[in-house]
């Protein structure tokens, strides 16, 4: 049976299909009109997430039937367009959930005077098919180590729920973070780049440094540069510590020259100084793209030890495509460079043989000052997704990977694709 009253919270993740049962998405938000007049937000439609990860509008009126598990549409015709927030619209589980409201109820005297949190937003289908916010969930005080408590109350007990009010800085951020576990970086990072200003910066505050500076690294520069901009400097230093050394480069070259210095100067000198080396060189050319952390080996490196390394969750796919042998010391720049291996060779070989003796020296390194066009055909020519960049005393100074070029070359705006916008239109 379709339901005409329903929590937005257990809408969240729902399958949404077309008439005849055709797969469109899964809900992930939805959009409301919160006025300052006391009158009931009425509900816009919802933010549908297509299996491409791109978000789009669609109109509440498009919807059929709400049932446990799945939400029917009236067509299978949708804008693809990315979904864009309107003036007076607010994101019911980005932006109302978790914000700080008081309840006038008197049937809960405990809550009166007090700031409690907004759990869930209620919503109703009138007689017209349109959908209002008619309930309000909000957690209660923690008591005793005990869970707090929710009580629903009606929308018209709940004062704080304005536009003005929601926008106010120290507003919770924990249903976003819940809803960001287990989710890639660069979808979090997408996610991040449709929230309104305020609520971005306080999920990027909130944020471990790890996982802001992964998910840092997925943001187009500028976006890279106002987030960080946001945060306190302290803060901004860390994280740039605990990005890779070359996305950190990136970044702060994009900063204005006394800024950067003043960032360098709080990291941990262990950390910066690599920044600084590709900070060196051009960032459109071999060493200013290169990481200095490839996987770096001496030649009595045994293949079971380097197949170890070649296993670290942190390399990505194409770091981990290939190691290079190098005389001691293995941290960059190393000592004379030997040449590479390539994972499928170890996996070839028995586990006790020795990398030196499986070397690959034939493969051309790449040179510093190599400019991108060059490194782009030198990939294109020997089927690679990673090489060496050497100096011209022989010593290895990183590797650049197939991802890095592939950042360089494609347009800045290359994750905002050109879309027809069907909502409200034409």
């Amino acid at each position: 049976m379709a339901a005409t009253r329903v929590y937005v919270a257990r809408l969240a993740g729902l399958a949404v299909l077309g008439p005849d049962g055709e797969s469109i998405g899964r809900i992930r938000d939805v959009v409301v009109a919160v006025r300052s007049d006391r009158q009931q937000p009425r509900v816009h439609g919802l933010v549908v997430e297509l299996p491409t990860r791109r978000r789009i509008f669609v109109p509440i009126l498009r919807i059929t039937a709400i049932e446990p598990g799945v939400v029917t549409l009236n067509t299978g015709t949708v804008s693809l367009r990315r979904f864009t927030q309107r003036p007076g619209e607010m994101l019911a589980l980005a932006q109302i959930v978790d914000s700080v409201v008081r309840v006038d109820d008197p049937d809960l005297p405990d809550l009166a005077g007090v700031d409690v949190h907004v759990a869930d937003l209620g919503i109703e289908q009138t007689r017209s098919r349109d959908w209002l916010v008619s309930r309000v969930a909000v957690r209660g005080h923690r008591r005793l180590g005990r869970r707090r408590a929710v009580h629903v109350v009606d929308w018209s007990a709940v004062s704080g729920l304005t536009p003005y009010e929601i926008g106010r800085p120290g507003q919770d951020v924990t249903q976003l973070l819940e809803g960001f576990e287990g989710m890639r970086a660069a979808d979090v990072a997408q996610q991040l780049r449709e929230l309104p200003e305020k609520r971005r910066i306080e999920v990027a505050v909130a944020l471990d440094d790890e996982r802001l500076a992964d998910v840092v690294q997925e943001l187009p520069d500028d976006e890279q540069v106002d987030l960080l901009g946001h945060l306190e400097v302290r803060r901004a230093a860390d994280v740039l510590e605990a990005m890779d050394p070359d996305d950190a480069a990136d970044l702060l070259g994009e900063l204005p020259e006394g800024e950067a210095e003043s960032l360098l100067a709080l990291m941990d000198p262990q950390e910066s100084e690599p920044v600084r080396r590709l900070l060196e060189h051009s960032p459109y050319s071999a060493g200013g793209l290169m990481t200095p952390k490839p996987v770096i080996l001496t030649p009595s490196t045994t293949v079971a030890e380097a197949l170890a390394r070649v296993r670290n969750p942190d390399l990505t796919p194409a770091l981990a495509s290939m190691v290079f042998v190098v005389r001691p010391p293995t941290a960059t720049p190393t000592g004379r460079y030997l040449g590479s291996v390539h994972i499928q060779q170890l996996l070839r070989e028995p586990p006790a043989h020795l990398v030196g003796g499986i070397i690959d020296t034939d493969l051309s390194p790449l040179r510093p000052e190599l400019p991108l066009a060059a490194v782009t055909r030198y990939f294109a020519t020997y089927n690679l997704v990673c090489g060496p960049v050497v100096d011209a005393e022989n010593h290895l100074l990183g590797a650049v990977s197939v991802d890095d070029v592939l950042d360089h070359l494609l347009p800045e705006d290359w994750r905002d694709q050109e879309e027809t916008d069907e909502r409200g239109g034409a």
